[in-house]
């Protein structure tokens, strides 16, 4: 068997912790953009299966998922979105990011997704200490006073973008029959 190391296909060196979790990531969010690759604004906003995800709302869900919590990583805990306690209004804009709206295009919905994803890139690359926590917000689904990582952050990041990725696979094979693989 032979041992000899691989170098990385994003820096052409042996790859590190960051590089493997970046590389990882970016895998993950170019599954979710191609999923609406040759659609239509219209198209991208389609509910295709028995759920309420159509496949601009996935992409601005999971946009604002990544821009909470390398806000996390940043500043620590804000406060979270408890859903028993919001109100009507609260709702309805949280609703709101899991559907296109009237002036979202497929354009400005992947141009935001790109710009978050860049600066949780360069927060990612430029922080002293993937060790480093900060303690979670209030909210019945964390522990309380539990701490997370900046490492299980990003890992949550990298979760979170991976299981909508193949949410919006299943959207859209039931679209048109295209698939992200295969």
């Amino acid at each position: 068997m032979n041992d000899t190391l691989i170098t990385s296909e994003r820096t052409g060196e042996c790859s590190d912790e960051r590089t493997d979790l970046l590389d990882t990531l970016a895998k993950h969010r170019h599954f979710l953009r191609f999923t609406t690759r040759d659609l239509t604004d219209e198209q991208v906003g389609l509910r295709t299966t028995a759920g309420e995800l159509c496949l601009g709302g996935l992409i601005k869900h999971v946009t604002s998922a990544e821009r909470n919590w390398a806000d996390f990583i940043r500043n620590g805990p804000s406060a979270p979105r408890d859903i028993t306690s919001m109100t009507e209004a609260d709702l309805a804009q949280w609703a709101d990011e899991f559907k296109m709206l009237p002036g979202d295009t497929l354009a400005g919905v992947l141009a935001e997704y790109e710009e978050v994803a860049r600066g949780t890139d360069e927060l990612i690359a430029s922080l002293p200490d993937l060790d480093a926590t900060r303690r979670l917000p209030k909210a019945p689904w964390f522990e309380p006073g539990a701490r997370w990582s900046a490492r299980r952050a990003l890992l949550h990041i990298i979760a979170e973008t991976a299981q909508h990725a193949g949410h919006a696979d299943i959207i859209r094979e039931s679209l048109d029959g295209a698939k992200t693989m295969g």
